[in-house]
């Protein structure tokens, strides 16, 4: 399966909005990780971010029912044009040409994210065009890459299960360690026992508290956990929510940003419903690693949330597990999801599977995305 180790370029933005571009660098093969390259966050500009919140606003509204919001086709154009420029100066800044890069994994903007049931296939909107990213850039682009595992069954996440997997194999640490990303929600990847991979959606993340701290005037989020942190849980409250099913459903299964909110919280003061609200975070990533046929006794954690300290503790008294900060095995916790999408780019041109039945669902192994020509 191996092939020639080759230099590609993952872009990712996640759906708690917190201004970014996360573009990075990845040597591989699809297969195997030769190296890490270069990482960048460049922020977008105010329009763009204002955008790109009355998308989501809209995005509810919508529902896939009936025509998209006119705002998505002008986002849309905004965010391919920003994120091409990312990729050009990122790859600049670290000396290369564009030349040098074989393809980009252009995941786009997560607008709206409906799992599927029993009586209907699943949909999904990620903004961007890849077509016109490759002809600014000049090099093939990978992207929409969960709509096809939807088509076909799937719950179209999560996407880095098979990434994960590989740096997994690198740290050898087997099915005792886990890799938990916390973004907008939740998400847990670990091997099944068996040589293959597991992987969901556990819960919220970061949405429901940034959500909160918004609607509270107190900021776009609660930085480093420091109100949760004086805050009390609510024990009984938090009880209450995780009676909620998605708790306990088997495994694959996914997420959209909106499912978990704070309206249960509404009653508690300020730092005591940070707190509830991140306790139940860390408590439904416990709920999620009893699902799996091995129970992890060490998380790896990637994404905005292991900068939480508060978050990261909740999740070691709540979920019963040692976390670790991805930095303290060598990644880049800011990198991992760009990097990430690189690397699928890489598998996409190789016609390599990313999703399994143990990952999302779908039925048998599948490749991930559409590949913009040049």
């Amino acid at each position: 399966m191996s092939g020639k180790m080759q230099w590609a370029v993952g872009l990712m933005t996640g759906t708690v909005l917190d201004g970014n571009i996360d573009v990075a660098l990845l040597r591989t093969d699809g297969d195997r990780i030769d190296g890490f390259g270069a990482h960048a966050l460049y922020p977008y500009d105010a329009q763009t971010n204002a955008m790109l919140a009355s998308c989501l606003e809209q995005a509810k509204v919508w529902a896939f029912d009936g025509p998209e919001p006119a705002v998505f086709a002008q986002a849309e154009a905004r965010i391919t044009r920003a994120q091409s420029d990312a990729v050009a100066r990122l790859v600049a800044e670290a000396g290369l040409a564009m030349a040098d890069i074989v393809a980009v994994g252009f995941h786009g903007q997560t607008v709206l994210h409906r799992a599927p049931t029993e009586q209907r296939l699943g949909q999904t909107r990620q903004l961007g065009d890849g077509h016109a990213m490759a002809g600014r850039l000049g090099v093939p682009v990978v992207f929409d890459f969960r709509s096809g595992d939807m088509a076909a069954g799937g719950q179209g996440a999560p996407m880095c299960p098979v990434y994960h997997g590989a740096l997994l194999d690198r740290l050898e640490g087997g099915a005792a360690t886990a890799i938990l990303n916390l973004g907008g929600v939740a998400n847990v990847t670990a091997r099944d026992g068996l040589g293959g991979l597991a992987a969901f959606d556990t819960g919220p993340a970061n949405a429901p508290i940034n959500d909160f701290m918004g609607a509270r005037g107190l900021g776009e989020m609660d930085r480093d956990g420091r109100l949760a942190a004086t805050g009390q849980v609510d024990e009984g409250l938090l009880a209450r929510a995780l009676a909620h099913p998605y708790l306990t459903r088997p495994y694959p299964k996914s997420l959209d940003r909106f499912d978990f909110g704070h309206d249960w919280v509404a009653d508690l003061s300020d730092a005591d419903g940070a707190a509830t609200l991140t306790a139940f975070t860390a408590s439904a990533v416990g709920r999620g690693l009893d699902l799996l046929p091995q129970r992890p006794d060490r998380l790896i954690v990637c994404g905005g949330g292991r900068r939480n300290p508060t978050l990261l503790a909740m999740i070691e008294r709540y979920a019963r597990v040692q976390a670790d900060r991805a930095e303290n095995v060598g990644w880049e916790g800011d990198a991992t999801e760009a990097q990430c999408f690189a690397y699928l780019a890489m598998r996409r041109l190789r016609d390599l599977p990313v999703s399994y039945p143990g990952t999302t669902g779908v039925a048998a192994p599948m490749i991930a995305g559409q590949i913009a020509p040049v």
